[in-house]
């Protein structure tokens, strides 16, 4: 009977002995499965384009006028224009040329006493003989005009439109234009362009034989 609670008891004792050590035994917690970063998407942005600098165009080719147009856009040639236009030769300086037309400004024509010019104005064939000694069939632009001066005597000549003789020289290191009669005018600027020819700015009015 001894013997049977004896191991009744070491039974209920060995239970409960596991039933503690199952209580306090500490349980190993499992790693924690690290959670991978959900990689973000770019928010999508709408690309900037940067407009190209400014250009300039170019100049357009008929910015480049005929002849009489090219003088009649020039407030201090307004003397030789109105001439031109009395004398009736604005349309023959709007034709295909070339032409070198040699033009005095209003100071060159204010050296005219105005009884003379009046005068001049008023008779339109002496008028257009005046102005075509101004007048030269062909273009000769300054590397033309200082090609002509190359020889011994430093000079040449040039034909008007209507047969005139221009005499072209150099004088104290400048170029020099004589006409029939004597009349002189020096070469002030050189090579404005035109559709049709060439202008050149000079300080004198040239007359007619």
């Amino acid at each position: 009977m001894k013997k049977s609670i004896v191991i009744v008891a070491a039974v209920v004792i060995g239970l409960m002995s596991t039933n503690v050590f199952a209580q306090t035994t500490p349980t190993t917690p499992k790693p924690a499965t690290p959670t991978q970063p959900t990689p973000s998407q770019p928010t999508p942005t709408t690309p900037t384009t940067t407009p190209p600098p400014a250009t300039t165009a170019p100049a357009a080719a008929d910015s480049v006028r005929n002849v009489e147009a090219t003088l009649a856009n020039v407030a201090d040639l307004s003397t030789l224009v109105a001439a031109i236009k009395t004398a009736k030769i604005d349309s023959t300086l709007m034709g295909a040329g070339p032409f070198t037309v040699f033009a005095p400004d209003n100071t060159a024509f204010s050296a005219i006493s105005k009884d003379k010019l009046d005068s001049l104005m008023k008779d339109p064939v002496k008028l257009a003989k005046m102005v075509n000694a101004h007048v030269i069939a062909g273009k000769y632009d300054k590397a033309g005009i200082i090609k002509l001066l190359t020889n011994a005597q430093r000079s040449g000549t040039m034909k008007t439109v209507d047969g005139q003789t221009i005499k072209v020289s150099v004088v104290n290191k400048k170029v020099q234009l004589t006409d029939a009669d004597g009349n002189t005018a020096q070469i002030t600027s050189f090579d404005t362009p035109a559709t049709n020819g060439v202008i050149h700015g000079v300080s004198g009015v040239l007359m007619y034989k």
